[in-house]
Protein backbone atom coordinates (compact mmCIF):
# COMPACT_ATOMS: atom_id res chain seq x y z
CA UNK A 1 0.00 0.00 0.00
CA UNK A 2 1.27 3.12 -0.85
CA UNK A 3 2.73 5.41 2.16
CA UNK A 4 0.02 8.56 3.04
CA UNK A 5 0.74 12.23 4.03
CA UNK A 6 3.26 14.84 3.39
CA UNK A 7 7.05 14.36 2.46
CA UNK A 8 7.32 16.15 5.91
CA UNK A 9 5.72 13.23 7.67
CA UNK A 10 7.16 10.33 5.67
CA UNK A 11 10.63 11.17 5.21
CA UNK A 12 11.41 14.68 7.31
CA UNK A 13 15.18 13.90 6.59
CA UNK A 14 14.29 14.51 2.12
CA UNK A 15 12.37 17.04 3.35
CA UNK A 16 14.66 18.80 5.43
CA UNK A 17 17.11 18.68 2.20
CA UNK A 18 15.00 20.12 -0.25
CA UNK A 19 13.26 22.64 2.21
CA UNK A 20 17.05 24.05 2.73
CA UNK A 21 17.73 24.11 -0.43
CA UNK A 22 15.00 26.31 -1.50
CA UNK A 23 16.05 28.75 1.10
CA UNK A 24 20.12 28.45 0.17
CA UNK A 25 18.30 29.47 -3.63
CA UNK A 26 16.29 32.27 -2.26
CA UNK A 27 19.01 33.79 0.06
CA UNK A 28 21.81 33.65 -1.85
CA UNK A 29 22.12 35.16 -5.38
CA UNK A 30 23.00 32.64 -7.79
CA UNK A 31 25.37 33.60 -10.37
CA UNK A 32 26.54 30.30 -11.83
CA UNK A 33 26.55 30.47 -15.43
CA UNK A 34 24.66 27.19 -15.98
CA UNK A 35 22.07 27.57 -13.47
CA UNK A 36 18.58 29.50 -13.39
CA UNK A 37 15.55 29.36 -11.76
CA UNK A 38 12.55 27.61 -13.29
CA UNK A 39 9.23 28.71 -13.31
CA UNK A 40 6.56 27.25 -10.87
CA UNK A 41 4.81 25.64 -13.91
CA UNK A 42 7.69 23.87 -14.93
CA UNK A 43 7.99 22.92 -11.13
CA UNK A 44 5.06 21.33 -11.40
CA UNK A 45 5.37 20.09 -14.83
CA UNK A 46 8.46 18.04 -13.41
CA UNK A 47 7.01 17.21 -10.09
CA UNK A 48 3.66 15.58 -12.27
CA UNK A 49 2.58 12.06 -12.45
CA UNK A 50 4.05 11.68 -15.30
CA UNK A 51 6.98 10.22 -13.74
CA UNK A 52 5.05 6.80 -13.44
CA UNK A 53 5.15 6.26 -16.98
CA UNK A 54 7.43 4.27 -19.06
CA UNK A 55 7.25 5.48 -22.76
CA UNK A 56 10.26 3.19 -24.53
CA UNK A 57 9.76 4.87 -28.37
CA UNK A 58 8.62 7.56 -29.57
CA UNK A 59 4.83 9.32 -30.06
CA UNK A 60 2.49 7.12 -31.71
CA UNK A 61 5.15 4.27 -31.86
CA UNK A 62 5.73 3.66 -28.65
CA UNK A 63 6.67 -0.29 -26.75
CA UNK A 64 3.99 0.14 -24.00
CA UNK A 65 -0.11 0.93 -23.82
CA UNK A 66 -1.25 3.90 -22.08
CA UNK A 67 0.92 6.32 -24.06
CA UNK A 68 -1.76 8.82 -25.24
CA UNK A 69 -1.17 11.53 -22.97
CA UNK A 70 2.74 11.25 -23.02
CA UNK A 71 2.55 11.77 -26.71
CA UNK A 72 0.35 14.44 -26.18
CA UNK A 73 3.62 15.90 -23.86
CA UNK A 74 6.20 14.87 -25.95
CA UNK A 75 5.08 16.42 -29.17
CA UNK A 76 4.19 19.84 -27.85
CA UNK A 77 7.59 19.76 -26.47
CA UNK A 78 9.22 18.38 -30.36
CA UNK A 79 7.06 20.95 -32.27
CA UNK A 80 7.79 23.77 -29.84
CA UNK A 81 11.75 22.82 -30.26
CA UNK A 82 11.30 23.15 -34.23
CA UNK A 83 9.19 26.34 -34.23
CA UNK A 84 11.81 28.43 -31.77
CA UNK A 85 14.90 26.77 -33.62
CA UNK A 86 13.41 26.75 -36.88
CA UNK A 87 14.76 23.17 -37.25
CA UNK A 88 13.27 19.78 -39.10
CA UNK A 89 13.61 17.69 -36.13
CA UNK A 90 13.95 17.55 -32.00
CA UNK A 91 14.39 14.52 -30.24
CA UNK A 92 13.96 16.32 -26.81
CA UNK A 93 14.57 12.57 -25.19
CA UNK A 94 17.73 13.23 -23.91
CA UNK A 95 18.79 13.36 -20.06
CA UNK A 96 21.58 16.03 -20.36
CA UNK A 97 23.50 17.93 -22.76
CA UNK A 98 26.58 15.29 -22.66
CA UNK A 99 24.33 12.60 -23.99
CA UNK A 100 22.80 14.82 -26.86
CA UNK A 101 26.39 15.01 -27.86
CA UNK A 102 26.76 11.09 -26.83
CA UNK A 103 24.10 10.20 -29.48
CA UNK A 104 25.53 12.59 -32.34
CA UNK A 105 28.85 10.81 -32.19
CA UNK A 106 27.11 7.15 -31.87
CA UNK A 107 24.86 7.78 -34.43
CA UNK A 108 27.74 9.76 -37.08
CA UNK A 109 31.14 8.09 -36.21
CA UNK A 110 32.90 5.29 -35.81
CA UNK A 111 35.16 4.26 -32.41
CA UNK A 112 38.28 5.61 -33.36
CA UNK A 113 36.90 8.67 -35.43
CA UNK A 114 38.68 12.35 -35.46
CA UNK A 115 36.77 15.16 -33.38
CA UNK A 116 38.25 18.12 -33.66
CA UNK A 117 37.11 20.89 -30.71
CA UNK A 118 37.38 23.27 -27.99
CA UNK A 119 40.14 22.84 -25.58
CA UNK A 120 38.31 22.52 -21.76
CA UNK A 121 40.86 25.11 -20.50
CA UNK A 122 39.98 27.34 -23.14
CA UNK A 123 36.36 27.29 -22.62
CA UNK A 124 34.69 23.71 -24.03
CA UNK A 125 33.13 21.03 -21.95
CA UNK A 126 34.39 17.24 -20.98
CA UNK A 127 31.95 15.85 -23.58
CA UNK A 128 33.66 17.75 -26.87
CA UNK A 129 36.59 14.99 -26.02
CA UNK A 130 38.24 15.39 -22.61
CA UNK A 131 40.18 12.31 -21.84
CA UNK A 132 38.54 11.48 -18.62
CA UNK A 133 34.92 11.67 -20.48
CA UNK A 134 33.71 8.91 -23.01
CA UNK A 135 34.54 11.47 -25.56
CA UNK A 136 38.22 11.09 -25.41
CA UNK A 137 38.03 7.44 -24.56
CA UNK A 138 36.50 5.95 -27.80
CA UNK A 139 37.65 8.93 -30.35
CA UNK A 140 40.61 10.64 -31.64
CA UNK A 141 41.03 14.12 -30.58
CA UNK A 142 42.59 16.97 -31.25
CA UNK A 143 41.96 20.76 -30.02
CA UNK A 144 42.02 24.18 -30.97
CA UNK A 145 42.17 26.80 -28.50
CA UNK A 146 41.71 30.54 -28.34
CA UNK A 147 44.22 33.36 -29.25
CA UNK A 148 46.33 33.94 -26.16
CA UNK A 149 46.48 37.64 -26.95
CA UNK A 150 42.90 38.16 -27.66
CA UNK A 151 41.22 35.45 -26.10
CA UNK A 152 39.12 34.93 -29.59
CA UNK A 153 38.64 31.98 -31.04
CA UNK A 154 41.43 32.40 -35.11
CA UNK A 155 39.12 31.29 -37.43
CA UNK A 156 41.98 30.92 -40.09
CA UNK A 157 44.02 29.13 -37.69
CA UNK A 158 40.96 26.93 -37.01
CA UNK A 159 40.98 26.58 -40.74
CA UNK A 160 44.90 25.16 -41.19
CA UNK A 161 44.27 23.02 -37.74
CA UNK A 162 41.11 21.34 -39.66
CA UNK A 163 43.11 20.95 -42.96
CA UNK A 164 46.14 19.22 -41.02
CA UNK A 165 44.00 17.25 -38.50
CA UNK A 166 41.35 16.28 -41.67
CA UNK A 167 38.61 15.42 -38.91
CA UNK A 168 35.48 13.48 -39.25
CA UNK A 169 33.47 15.74 -36.83
CA UNK A 170 34.22 19.58 -36.10
CA UNK A 171 32.43 20.62 -32.56
CA UNK A 172 31.60 24.62 -32.12
CA UNK A 173 30.48 25.30 -28.42
CA UNK A 174 31.98 25.91 -25.23
CA UNK A 175 31.05 26.15 -21.24
CA UNK A 176 33.02 28.89 -20.47
CA UNK A 177 33.73 30.91 -23.63
CA UNK A 178 32.56 34.40 -23.43
CA UNK A 179 32.18 35.19 -26.82
CA UNK A 180 29.49 34.51 -30.03
CA UNK A 181 30.68 31.26 -32.60
CA UNK A 182 30.79 32.39 -35.99
CA UNK A 183 28.73 29.08 -37.11
CA UNK A 184 28.54 30.07 -40.51
CA UNK A 185 32.36 29.78 -41.10
CA UNK A 186 32.68 26.67 -38.62
CA UNK A 187 30.52 24.78 -41.23
CA UNK A 188 32.91 26.18 -44.05
CA UNK A 189 35.28 24.73 -42.33
CA UNK A 190 33.70 21.60 -41.41
CA UNK A 191 32.39 21.14 -45.26
CA UNK A 192 36.21 21.77 -46.91
CA UNK A 193 37.53 18.84 -44.94
CA UNK A 194 34.16 16.59 -45.24
CA UNK A 195 33.78 16.93 -41.93
CA UNK A 196 30.16 16.89 -40.22
CA UNK A 197 29.89 20.20 -37.65
CA UNK A 198 27.91 19.62 -34.19
CA UNK A 199 27.08 22.63 -32.92
CA UNK A 200 26.51 22.44 -28.81
CA UNK A 201 24.50 25.45 -27.90
CA UNK A 202 23.61 24.20 -24.06
CA UNK A 203 25.00 27.41 -22.67
CA UNK A 204 23.03 29.73 -24.84
CA UNK A 205 20.21 27.92 -26.09
CA UNK A 206 18.08 30.71 -24.34
CA UNK A 207 19.94 33.39 -25.77
CA UNK A 208 19.21 31.61 -29.43
CA UNK A 209 15.70 31.07 -28.48
CA UNK A 210 15.07 35.07 -27.27
CA UNK A 211 16.98 36.52 -30.64
CA UNK A 212 19.83 37.69 -28.95
CA UNK A 213 22.54 35.32 -30.18
CA UNK A 214 23.42 33.38 -33.46
CA UNK A 215 21.36 30.39 -34.44
CA UNK A 216 23.97 27.95 -35.67
CA UNK A 217 20.57 25.80 -37.25
CA UNK A 218 21.24 25.93 -41.25
CA UNK A 219 24.88 26.19 -40.64
CA UNK A 220 25.28 23.39 -38.64
CA UNK A 221 24.47 19.11 -39.32
CA UNK A 222 23.22 18.47 -35.66
CA UNK A 223 22.80 20.86 -32.49
CA UNK A 224 22.75 19.80 -29.37
CA UNK A 225 21.48 21.76 -26.66
CA UNK A 226 20.88 21.34 -22.68
CA UNK A 227 17.20 22.17 -21.75
CA UNK A 228 17.70 24.41 -18.73
CA UNK A 229 20.50 27.23 -18.15
CA UNK A 230 19.40 29.73 -20.08
CA UNK A 231 16.23 28.64 -21.45
CA UNK A 232 14.75 27.72 -18.05
CA UNK A 233 13.02 24.60 -19.14
CA UNK A 234 13.17 21.08 -17.84
CA UNK A 235 15.98 19.70 -16.69
CA UNK A 236 17.54 17.73 -19.53
CA UNK A 237 19.02 17.88 -23.10
CA UNK A 238 17.81 18.14 -26.97
CA UNK A 239 19.07 17.27 -30.29
CA UNK A 240 18.05 19.42 -33.63
CA UNK A 241 18.96 18.41 -36.61
CA UNK A 242 17.89 17.93 -40.40
CA UNK A 243 14.99 15.38 -41.83
CA UNK A 244 18.33 13.59 -43.75
CA UNK A 245 19.62 12.42 -40.13
CA UNK A 246 16.54 12.28 -37.74
CA UNK A 247 15.93 8.58 -37.64
CA UNK A 248 19.87 7.88 -37.27
CA UNK A 249 19.68 10.70 -34.00
CA UNK A 250 16.62 9.03 -32.93
CA UNK A 251 17.78 5.90 -33.29
CA UNK A 252 20.82 6.87 -31.52
CA UNK A 253 18.95 8.06 -28.36
CA UNK A 254 16.61 5.00 -28.28
CA UNK A 255 17.11 2.04 -28.38
CA UNK A 256 21.38 3.26 -28.51
CA UNK A 257 21.88 5.16 -25.30
CA UNK A 258 19.20 5.57 -23.58
CA UNK A 259 15.57 3.33 -22.61
CA UNK A 260 12.52 4.74 -21.49
CA UNK A 261 12.84 8.57 -21.49
CA UNK A 262 11.99 10.92 -18.03
CA UNK A 263 8.43 12.29 -19.27
CA UNK A 264 7.94 14.44 -16.53
CA UNK A 265 11.16 16.00 -17.68
CA UNK A 266 10.15 15.91 -21.10
CA UNK A 267 6.95 18.10 -20.04
CA UNK A 268 9.18 20.21 -18.02
CA UNK A 269 11.07 21.05 -21.62
CA UNK A 270 7.19 21.31 -23.46
CA UNK A 271 6.07 24.27 -20.66
CA UNK A 272 9.88 25.93 -20.65
CA UNK A 273 9.86 25.94 -24.50
CA UNK A 274 6.53 27.42 -24.45
CA UNK A 275 7.53 30.18 -21.95
CA UNK A 276 10.49 30.72 -24.63
CA UNK A 277 7.87 31.28 -27.66
CA UNK A 278 6.73 34.61 -25.39
CA UNK A 279 7.94 38.16 -26.13
CA UNK A 280 8.65 38.28 -22.40
CA UNK A 281 10.94 35.38 -22.84
CA UNK A 282 12.75 37.30 -25.89
CA UNK A 283 12.72 40.60 -23.32
CA UNK A 284 14.44 37.96 -20.97
CA UNK A 285 17.00 37.13 -22.99
CA UNK A 286 18.27 40.71 -23.81
CA UNK A 287 18.43 41.82 -20.40
CA UNK A 288 20.40 38.65 -19.62
CA UNK A 289 22.98 40.12 -22.23
CA UNK A 290 22.55 43.72 -20.99
CA UNK A 291 23.11 42.40 -17.43
CA UNK A 292 26.33 40.94 -18.52
CA UNK A 293 27.95 43.48 -20.43
CA UNK A 294 27.04 45.62 -17.22
CA UNK A 295 28.95 43.24 -14.76
CA UNK A 296 31.81 43.34 -17.74
CA UNK A 297 32.18 47.45 -17.27
CA UNK A 298 32.03 47.46 -13.72
CA UNK A 299 35.21 44.47 -13.83
CA UNK A 300 36.85 46.10 -16.09
CA UNK A 301 36.65 49.46 -14.98
CA UNK A 302 38.17 48.42 -11.66
CA UNK A 303 40.63 46.68 -12.84
CA UNK A 304 39.84 43.18 -13.30
CA UNK A 305 41.40 40.95 -16.49
CA UNK A 306 38.64 39.30 -18.55
CA UNK A 307 39.33 36.10 -20.92
CA UNK A 308 38.12 38.39 -24.35
CA UNK A 309 37.68 41.59 -22.89
CA UNK A 310 34.37 40.88 -22.38
CA UNK A 311 31.41 39.22 -23.42
CA UNK A 312 28.39 38.56 -25.97
CA UNK A 313 26.38 36.52 -23.81
CA UNK A 314 25.47 35.65 -20.29
CA UNK A 315 28.55 34.67 -18.99
CA UNK A 316 32.34 36.64 -18.35
CA UNK A 317 35.73 34.38 -17.41
CA UNK A 318 37.54 36.74 -15.11
CA UNK A 319 41.40 36.03 -15.38
CA UNK A 320 42.64 36.57 -11.46
CA UNK A 321 46.36 35.85 -12.57
CA UNK A 322 47.13 39.65 -13.47
CA UNK A 323 44.68 41.85 -10.81
CA UNK A 324 45.07 39.01 -7.95
CA UNK A 325 48.66 36.83 -8.76
CA UNK A 326 47.94 34.84 -5.33
CA UNK A 327 44.04 34.37 -5.07
CA UNK A 328 43.06 30.89 -6.63
CA UNK A 329 39.54 30.16 -8.22
CA UNK A 330 39.03 28.30 -5.75
CA UNK A 331 39.90 30.26 -2.78
CA UNK A 332 37.89 33.38 -4.59
CA UNK A 333 34.42 31.09 -4.95
CA UNK A 334 34.68 30.32 -1.31
CA UNK A 335 35.13 34.35 -0.29
CA UNK A 336 32.28 35.44 -2.09
CA UNK A 337 30.32 32.55 -0.85
CA UNK A 338 30.42 33.52 2.09
CA UNK A 339 28.43 36.33 1.90
CA UNK A 340 25.89 34.85 -0.04
CA UNK A 341 27.26 35.48 -3.87
CA UNK A 342 27.70 31.82 -5.46
CA UNK A 343 30.11 31.73 -8.72
CA UNK A 344 32.09 28.53 -9.75
CA UNK A 345 36.74 28.54 -10.10
CA UNK A 346 37.14 27.74 -13.57
CA UNK A 347 40.16 27.19 -15.71
CA UNK A 348 41.24 30.10 -17.70
CA UNK A 349 43.30 29.60 -21.21
CA UNK A 350 46.98 29.34 -20.21
CA UNK A 351 45.97 27.27 -16.56
CA UNK A 352 48.62 26.26 -14.76
CA UNK A 353 46.84 25.29 -11.59
CA UNK A 354 45.02 21.68 -11.09
CA UNK A 355 41.15 22.24 -11.83
CA UNK A 356 40.46 21.86 -8.60
CA UNK A 357 41.69 25.17 -7.83
CA UNK A 358 41.99 27.14 -11.44
CA UNK A 359 43.33 30.65 -11.55
CA UNK A 360 39.87 31.83 -12.95
CA UNK A 361 35.69 31.90 -11.82
CA UNK A 362 33.49 31.95 -14.09
CA UNK A 363 30.19 34.34 -13.26
CA UNK A 364 26.43 34.20 -14.98
CA UNK A 365 23.68 36.58 -14.96
CA UNK A 366 20.91 34.31 -16.11
CA UNK A 367 19.35 33.71 -12.60
CA UNK A 368 20.01 37.09 -11.28
CA UNK A 369 18.00 38.40 -14.51
CA UNK A 370 15.24 35.63 -13.94
CA UNK A 371 14.68 37.16 -10.15
CA UNK A 372 14.24 40.66 -11.89
CA UNK A 373 18.18 42.69 -11.97
CA UNK A 374 18.70 45.03 -14.17
CA UNK A 375 22.07 46.70 -14.97
CA UNK A 376 21.60 48.92 -11.81
CA UNK A 377 21.78 45.72 -9.50
CA UNK A 378 24.33 43.90 -11.58
CA UNK A 379 26.69 46.80 -10.89
CA UNK A 380 25.87 46.89 -7.28
CA UNK A 381 26.86 43.48 -7.05
CA UNK A 382 29.70 43.47 -9.10
CA UNK A 383 30.86 46.19 -6.49
CA UNK A 384 31.01 43.82 -4.38
CA UNK A 385 32.42 41.11 -5.52
CA UNK A 386 35.59 43.11 -6.18
CA UNK A 387 35.24 44.82 -2.24
CA UNK A 388 35.65 40.94 -0.96
CA UNK A 389 38.72 40.30 -3.65
CA UNK A 390 40.30 43.22 -2.94
CA UNK A 391 39.52 43.05 1.05
CA UNK A 392 40.04 39.33 2.04
CA UNK A 393 41.08 40.32 5.68
CA UNK A 394 38.20 42.69 6.24
CA UNK A 395 35.30 41.08 8.23
CA UNK A 396 33.35 44.50 9.04
CA UNK A 397 33.36 44.41 5.25
CA UNK A 398 32.22 40.98 4.42
CA UNK A 399 29.33 41.62 6.68
CA UNK A 400 28.23 44.74 5.45
CA UNK A 401 28.33 43.08 2.26
CA UNK A 402 26.20 39.99 3.52
CA UNK A 403 23.62 42.25 4.78
CA UNK A 404 23.03 44.24 1.63
CA UNK A 405 23.37 40.42 -0.53
CA UNK A 406 20.15 39.26 2.22
CA UNK A 407 18.23 43.16 0.72
CA UNK A 408 18.40 42.09 -2.50
CA UNK A 409 17.34 38.15 -2.25
CA UNK A 410 14.57 39.96 0.14
CA UNK A 411 13.97 42.61 -3.04
CA UNK A 412 14.14 40.14 -5.96
CA UNK A 413 12.37 36.56 -4.42
CA UNK A 414 13.09 33.98 -6.90
CA UNK A 415 9.30 32.52 -6.07
CA UNK A 416 6.97 34.88 -4.32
Amino acid sequence: MLPEGRLSETDPDVHAAIHGEEQRQEQNLEMIASENHVSKAVLEAQGSVLTNKYAEGYPGARYYGGCEHVDTVEQLAIDRATKLFGADHANVQPHSGTQANMAVYFAMLDPGDRILSLDLTHGGHLSHGHHVNFSGQHYEIEQYGVNPETGYIDYEELAAQAEQFDPDLVVSGSSAYPREFDYERIGEIADTVDAYHMADIAHVTGLIAGGVHANPVGNADFVTASTHKTIRAGRGGMILTTDEHAEAIDKAIFPGAQGGPLMHNVAGKAVGFGEALTDEFDEYAEQVVANAKALAEVFTEWGLSLVSGGTDKHLLLVDLRGSHPDLTGKDAEERLERVGLTVNKNTVPGESRSPFVTSGIRIGTAALTTRGFTESEMKTVGRHIIDLLDNPDDDDLAREISVEVDRLCSEYPVYE
